[in-house]
């Protein structure tokens, strides 16, 4: 599978944006999928989980409540909707593909490209 991010842009605290993520391939519906962020200078850190059915979801604790991950396998592709945006939230966005239930970048097969999401106050 390969994976290509978009959605990203600038946008006001406070401001929502949703972010997605095309497959490509046979296999995506066998994949759990994630999203992951990296803000200047930071380590890349988890975001959102989601399983092939999209039956059972997590978010990181630092976004609970504003934001939530969704897919549609008919369309191979996963979303990230981020509403209540932070300055703090401001990161490069990856999405990324897994064999298993995973929070550690290393259990992650695939990776997207990246999309910019700035958040200005």
């Amino acid at each position: 599978v390969q994976l290509q991010a978009s959605g990203g842009g600038l946008v006001q605290a406070g401001g929502s944006l949703r972010l997605s993520c095309a497959a490509s391939g046979r296999t995506f519906t066998s994949y759990y999928m994630g999203w992951f962020r990296q803000a200047p200078g930071k380590e890349r850190e988890f975001v959102a989980i989601i399983t092939p059915s999209g039956s059972l979801i997590e978010i990181a604790g630092s976004v609970k409540g504003r934001f939530t991950i969704s897919r549609d396998n008919a369309k191979n592709t996963v979303y990230l909707q981020m509403n209540s945006l932070k300055t703090e939230d401001t990161a490069v966005y990856y999405c990324a593909a897994a064999r298993k239930w995973a929070y550690a970048i290393s259990s992650y097969d695939v990776w997207g490209q990246g999309t910019q999401v700035t958040v200005s106050s």
